[in-house]
């Protein structure tokens, strides 16, 4: 089980809570193996550089927050772009001869219910589903077969052809992002940036050890709060937090509902 597929309270646990607890853990430890004269004397020095490194960690820790989110709204806009283009599809179907009507309708019907129950689970994995293409391969097969008779006709199914490309588009943008903004490489720095701007706080001395402590593990807490954000969000279509197939359901139901 990877962490995006991880339930939100042990993936909280994991990231936030138990490396807080030890982050709080760590100036105790530092005090008495080192002592307190030889980490005071640090005090000076060390609080410029670690000024210098938890800005440059705080920068790039909100980056990747922002990035993820932005994605994550993306993703959203994208599933309401493609349960808003199969809608005027439906709508515009009305315009043309019943028999290819009623072909095209179900066509659209086995496509969006394709695409709830079975791309979402690929997508869970970041994959895209067979199936689901090639129900959306069967739709375009209809759609192209029928001849418009008269002008009215052509421009309605030039219409079609559009909202049905608007589909595609927005399926394809969702499947990009169903593999996750953040590359390997940034987990690497994030999480290791994390351990080391919060080890950086053990080689400083304070009289007050509790305060210390409690100052090292508020830092911690931030610092962790904004990792588990970003893996849980990543991967939009993957986990507790993601994106659900709403809109498409809704549309699915209004063709239901018709018939």
């Amino acid at each position: 089980m990877s962490l995006a597929t991880t339930p939100l309270w042990i993936l909280g646990t994991m990231i936030v809570v138990v490396p807080t607890m030890l982050a709080m853990a760590g100036p105790v430890i530092a005090r008495r193996v080192i002592g307190l004269p030889r980490l005071a004397t640090n005090n000076e020095v060390a609080g410029f550089k670690f000024a210098t490194v938890g800005v440059l960690y705080a920068v790039l820790l909100a980056f990747v927050v922002i990035v993820v989110w932005e994605k994550f709204s993306d993703a959203e806009a994208d599933v309401s772009r493609e349960a808003g283009a199969a809608a005027t599809l439906y709508r515009l179907i009305g315009g043309i001869d019943a028999p290819t009507q009623q072909e095209i309708r179900d066509r659209l019907t086995a496509y969006l219910t394709s695409a709830v129950n079975d791309d979402w689970k690929a997508m869970e994995t970041g994959r895209s589903s067979r199936k689901t293409t090639q129900a959306l391969t069967a739709l375009y097969a209809t759609v192209l077969a029928y001849q418009p008779k008269d002008p009215r006709t052509t421009e309605i199914m030039a219409e079609i052809l559009d909202q049905l490309h608007h589909i595609t588009e927005a399926r394809r943008a969702r499947l990009v992002k169903a593999l996750g903004a953040v590359p390997g490489v940034i987990w690497l720095v994030l999480f290791g940036g994390a351990l080391l701007t919060i080890g950086f706080t053990f080689f400083f001395g304070t009289e007050n050890l509790h305060a210390q402590s409690l100052m090292t593990g508020v830092l911690a807490l931030l610092i962790f709060s904004g990792l588990l954000v970003i893996v849980a969000i990543d991967r939009p279509f993957t986990g507790t937090v993601k994106v659900e197939p709403t809109g498409l359901i809704e549309v699915i139901d209004d063709l239901s509902r018709a018939r």
